[in-house]
């Protein structure tokens, strides 16, 4: 059994009758870069790790072993979090009426239209109105016991997890933990299950964009054992189990997550009066799919189907626009279908420009470079300017 990387990589071109030369053409790189590799000169990044898995379709074993190759990266103490202060109540002294169900339903409006505007527009627009919001909200449920306390806390509770996703979105990591960590807290003070398990998906998220494959699992597994949470949360958590699954290159346990996801979100019954947790997109398991597939070097399944989920993508809905899209502009890059790839990233910069999120610019980052490798290409020259500006400006 091969050793290094490189050994792995050797043996299974040889045994898949392949030259390094036909490889190399491939995965759209250099046969002296492929070389360097092979002879462990040089270190495999995770793309090339995951286009020579899926070439020579050795069911993750490349991505693996390159994992297992990297230097070890300290772990985030995240539990260190918590030193920021937290919310009290309102401001002010005397009793207060009861508020009556109009007044609740007026908050959770006021939270519904905060999160209509996180579709469309830059997180740092949003998180001081929301801060503000699930201030008063959790000030007000903190005035009051029984039924209108608990509703008023699963909704405080809903605020911040939305806060701690606006937050991860603007790049703040630590304010995302801590939002989220609020998250868990009060849903346990108002037995909600859902948010308390949906926190640790929050939480896998933020590991997958970090690319820590072992902590997307390890979280998203726990979302699904803590608690009693619905259907709806379950199969959100089995989906970022899956996304983990592919970053460490399992491609079985990749798809058996997402069938389950499946499964569970079928059976999830309509939504509650609270706003509803998690995306928003007409099918955020297909769209997740689509994205894993690229994530296990599959580039060309992943992108036929994220270019069939996005059609169904509304327009207002740039967020979500505006990450599929780059993934999928990736995709295609990563097959070598650069006049494709840069036709639909001039589809998703407008989106990209005015969501302003933090972990788009991360695969932003990653088509600047892939498409840098074909930067005579005239496709590339007319995008690249635009595309620049955006991972530029700030």
């Amino acid at each position: 059994m091969a050793g290094t990387f490189g050994e792995l990589l050797r043996e299974h071109r040889i045994a898949a009758g392949m030259s390094m030369g036909q490889l190399a053409k491939l995965i759209h790189y250099s046969k002296g870069y492929l070389s360097k590799i092979e002879n462990d000169l040089k270190p495999p990044t995770p793309t090339v790790a995951r286009l020579c898995d899926g070439v020579l379709d050795v069911g993750g074993r490349l991505i693996e072993a390159a994992l297992h190759e990297a230097p070890a990266l300290g772990r985030r103490q995240v539990l260190m979090a918590g030193t920021m202060l937290g919310v009290g109540a309102l401001a002010g002294s005397g009793a207060r009426p009861v508020p009556d169900e109009q007044v609740i339903a007026g908050m959770r409006a006021s939270f519904e239209n905060l999160r209509g505007l996180g579709l469309r527009t830059s997180p740092m627009m949003l998180i001081e109105p929301l801060k503000a919001l699930q201030h008063t909200v959790h000030g007000m449920a903190r005035e009051n016991v029984g039924p209108v306390g608990t509703k008023l806390l699963r909704l405080a509770a809903r605020i911040a997890e939305y806060t701690g996703w606006m937050s991860q979105e603007a790049g703040d990591e630590q304010g995302a933990l801590w939002w989220t960590r609020q998250a868990s807290e009060l849903s346990r003070a108002a037995s909600d299950p859902d948010i308390a398990s949906y926190s640790f998906v929050r939480e896998a998220g933020i590991a997958f964009y970090r690319q820590d494959a072992q902590s997307t699992i390890n979280l998203a597994q726990q979302a699904q054992w803590i608690g009693s949470a619905g259907a709806r949360v379950l199969a959100l958590a089995a989906r970022r189990e899956g996304q983990g699954h592919a970053l460490a290159g399992n491609r079985y346990a990749t798809e058996s997550s997402f069938d389950r996801a499946v499964r569970l979100m079928d059976s999830a019954p309509p939504d509650s009066p609270y706003p509803a947790l998690g995306p928003s997109a007409p099918d955020p398991l297909e769209l997740a799919r689509g994205w894993a597939l690229s994530d296990l070097g599959l580039n060309a399944e992943a992108a036929t189907v994220l270019d069939r989920q996005l059609t169904l993508v509304p327009a207002t809905s740039r967020r979500t626009r505006a990450r599929f899209g780059t993934r999928r502009s990736l995709a295609h890059a990563l097959v070598g279908d650069v006049d494709q790839s840069c036709r639909t990233l001039t589809e998703t910069i407008d989106d990209a420009a005015h969501v302003d999120s933090a972990t788009v610019r991360t695969d932003l980052r990653q088509l600047a470079r892939t498409l840098g490798r074909w930067h005579n290409h005239s496709a590339v020259r007319e995008v690249y300017p635009d595309l620049k500006r955006l991972l530029t400006h700030r």
